[in-house]
């Protein structure tokens, strides 16, 4: 029988992913764990493992298709097995039960706690119980797990199938995909089983109806663009960003406070540790990377706590963290990603210039995993490349505020009575104000400046 390949649902606001390759072709033999696909997950790009072992069988969906998810995009079966357009072949008919199956059990006692499916669609579940559930036909990501973190067991798929109604797998996903109750259903089948003609008699009449009682809409003439305009659609990546900006921008009461700061002493400080990083670890510390590392430090005082927390259930309490995971913005060609360094305060400065450049290459690269864009605490954003001498950035919610950094202008000050030229460069810290006053914020702002202007601290 052949198994469906659905598009994945890899994040709770996920509602589509785009098709980007598929690294196998049509009648390659699969491998279980094999990369099947890669797709555009909003904001990153995923490779998605193959969940059973057989043949690609046929490809529904191709690359560059946007596909809502939970829906199939291609099959895997066995060789020479028929899939006909858009459904798998009709599987074959079951066994006779045996006469004990057919004495009146006690019903079974079905899992309460909901399957955990883990990054990649893919269930946690004993070897044992997906055998089984590709025997019966059932879909994993419906059976709840009795096992550790949800883990599904072959008694668990046993326990589901002995408690649903006996249907086909097409009949299944057909009244999936109209709202059936297949309890509601008569099955016409072998041993009253539901088949795919039960479900579509059903949905027929109210089809009917609804398409007769419909109102009669005049089309619209087509709309002429004028010379010289081009509508395109936005990406999947444009339109997370859109989303999230607006909510941002709409729930959040923000300001931001703008400071000077003298780089003087940590362009001299990076200058005496950019040989021996790179030494040790092969790679170029940069000003962002001492910024973060700065931000970091200065996060982590009892003092700054509500500078590193977020708002949770509705805005009703706020989530202080004991630790400091910091969202570095990077800028691509068609939108705007957020990687996350993890557990940045326990990390040295080679350390952090190593996991800084690891997260923002992968994201250069399209290869972000989930877990490394999310879980951020706190958000720094760098637009000091472009001469850019002052912006408000909007906060990566659900953190309570952002650093922008803005680049470093040769610019004459007063220092002890007497005018220089110093490198000077401006910083500003966007603040949710319903968790953070201006008061608390100057208050960050001082000792983050201080910091940077004193940078041998960052190594004591």
């Amino acid at each position: 029988m052949a198994f469906e390949i659905i598009m994945p649902k890899l994040g709770v606001d996920m509602q589509e992913g785009e098709i980007i390759e598929w690294k196998k072709q049509e009648g390659d033999v699969v491998n279980e764990g094999d990369i099947l696909l890669e797709i555009m997950s909003d904001k990153t790009n995923m490779e998605l493992e193959a969940e059973d072992s057989g043949v690609l069988l046929k490809i529904t969906r191709q690359a560059g298709e946007t596909v809502p998810v939970t829906k199939v995009i291609g099959y895997i079966g066995a060789e020479g097995e028929v899939v006909a357009d858009n459904v798998a072949s009709a599987p074959a008919a079951e066994p006779a039960p045996k006469v004990e199956e057919v004495a009146t059990v006690e019903a079974p006692v079905v899992a309460t706690q909901a399957p955990v499916v883990h990054e990649g669609g893919k269930v946690r579940a004993t070897p044992k119980a997906r055998k089984v559930a590709r025997e019966l036909g059932i879909d994993l990501t419906q059976v709840p797990g009795t096992g550790a973190k949800g883990r599904v067991h072959a008694d668990d798929v046993e326990n589901f199938k002995g408690a649903q109604p006996k249907a086909t797998p097409l009949a299944r996903k057909i009244a999936a995909d109209l709202g059936i109750d297949l309890a509601s259903v008569s099955g016409t089948g072998f041993g009253g089983k539901i088949t795919k003609e039960d479900i579509l008699a059903i949905s027929a009449p109210a089809q009917v109806k609804e398409a007769a009682a419909a109102p009669v809409v005049e089309a619209k003439p087509e709309k002429v663009l004028p010379e010289g305009v081009e509508v395109i659609p936005m990406s999947a990546m444009r339109k997370a960003i859109s989303k999230g900006m607006t909510h941002s921008y709409l729930t959040a009461p923000t300001f931001t406070l703008n400071y000077d700061v003298d780089m003087t002493n940590l362009m001299a400080l990076r200058k005496q540790v950019l040989d021996p990083i790179m030494n040790k670890t092969g790679m170029k510390v940069t000003f962002t990377d001492l910024i973060g590392l700065a931000v970091v430090r200065t996060l982590m005082k009892e003092e700054h706590r509500y500078l590193n927390a977020s708002l949770i259930d509705d805005a009703q309490n706020i989530e202080l963290h004991k630790f400091v995971n910091l969202g570095i913005a990077v800028g691509l060609d068609d939108g705007l990603i957020v990687p996350v360094v993890h557990g940045a305060d326990k990390m040295s400065l080679s350390e952090f210039v190593v996991a800084s450049k690891d997260v923002i290459k992968k994201a250069q690269a399209g290869k972000l995993k989930a877990a490394e864009m999310s879980g951020s605490t706190f958000s720094i954003t760098n637009l000091g490349m472009f001469g850019t001498k002052s912006f408000n950035p909007i906060i990566n919610q659900p953190n309570s505020a952002i650093l922008g950094v803005s680049a470093t202008i040769q610019t004459p000050v007063v220092v002890d009575g007497e005018v220089v030229v110093r490198p000077i460069m401006g910083l500003c810290l966007t603040i949710d104000h319903r968790i953070v006053d201006g008061m608390n914020g100057a208050k960050f702002m001082v000792d983050l400046k201080h910091l940077i202007e004193n940078p041998m601290e960052l190594l004591i």
